[in-house]
């Protein structure tokens, strides 16, 4: 099918001729795999261990291509990071399009691909899927869902239920915060200066492959994405019998994200990543697990930020840059709307 300047029609989410050229032309041809071009009502899929991770989101991020990424990047690599999460082993993919009416076919093949490619990095596949087409102005260009299946190794249950969470434990960020959601802020209020802003987005089953066994020291992972790391430490200790101390000059910031964040008022531990991991490590593994995680790409940048303490429990504290001591709250309200 030759897309230039074809756009989506109603036609294509009818059940009919057009949809199932689409989803021939488009997605059995990008996506390519056994399970999908069987066109059945439902994947069958083998079973790999005792446990499997299942999760679900939905992407309605504006706009739909921003410096470093696309919907289709972030909806595949969000999920597969809400998996390593869990601490398992990412396996395979369904998606599901809500397109409105008008929206280019090629855009749609671009975004496509950019979920092939992903998909294919991480060593996944899109098992199963879905279209839908709404008619204009009943949806913004482009809304996808993602679920994910992941698999457990036999001896695991979830990292914080075998290791359980101890004062002294380190507090460690694979990587600079806020550069997800401000790249996107870029591309909304200066799409024609965005330069220097990219998103972090990325699948981080690459970086984690080789670190999910018990000798490297992780008691439990969270990938810190709406709300930010600040949210995701909240979230961590919330009625817990342990706080956490942070320290605001050992949390990485890149220059040009500290700079837009000054400007449009926002707090860069609360803005949204897509591409770093919030981590727990043994006290006796955090400096060790650091200096693997540098080792890769994807974790270069990445350092302790802080320690688990007894102090405080139930809150996160921050030492800031000027020597005091604030509280860090979770976020109230809707800082960056339909940033991912």
């Amino acid at each position: 099918m030759n897309t230039d300047g074809k756009r989506i029609m109603l036609g294509h989410g009818s059940g009919g001729g057009l949809m199932h050229q689409l989803i021939r032309d488009v997605f059995f041809k990008i996506f390519d795999n056994p399970l999908l071009n069987s066109a059945g009502d439902a994947a069958v899929l083998p079973r790999r261990a005792n446990m499997m991770a299942f999760t679900t989101d939905s992407f309605v991020v504006d706009p739909v291509f921003f410096p470093g990424g696309d919907i289709g990047k972030l909806a595949v690599c969000g999920t597969i990071n809400d998996l390593v999460a869990a601490g398992a082993n990412p396996f395979c993919l369904s998606a599901g399009f809500i397109i409105e009416e008008g929206f280019l076919v090629k855009d749609l093949e671009t975004i496509v691909r950019s979920m092939a490619t992903e998909a294919k990095n991480a060593g996944v596949f899109v098992a199963a899927g879905d279209t839908k087409v709404v008619e204009r102005g009943k949806c913004d260009q482009l809304f996808i869902n993602t679920s994910g299946i992941g698999y457990l190794a036999d001896e695991r249950t979830t990292w914080q239920q075998a290791n359980p969470i101890c004062p002294g434990d380190h507090i460690i960020i694979t990587g600079s915060v806020g550069d997800h959601g401000m790249a996107v802020m870029a591309a909304r209020n200066q799409p024609d200066n965005t330069t220097g802003f990219q998103s972090d987005c990325a699948p981080l089953s690459i970086l984690f492959n080789e670190l999910q066994d018990k000798s490297a020291g992780i008691k439990y992972m969270n990938d810190p994405t709406r709300g930010g790391l600040a949210s995701s430490l909240c979230e961590l200790t919330a009625k817990k019998e342990f706080g956490a101390a942070i320290n605001e000059e050992a949390i990485p910031v890149k220059p040009n994200v500290k700079g837009l964040c000054d400007m449009l008022g926002f707090d860069p531990l609360y803005v949204a990543n897509e591409g770093k991991m919030l981590i727990i490590a043994a006290y006796d593994k955090g400096h060790q697990l650091v200096g693997q995680l540098k080792q890769h790409p994807l974790g270069r940048e990445a350092c302790r930020i802080g320690t688990i303490t007894r102090e405080n429990p139930g809150m996160v504290l921050m030492r800031t840059k000027i020597g005091g001591t604030r509280i860090v709250n979770m976020l109230s309200g809707e800082q960056l709307p339909r940033i991912c």
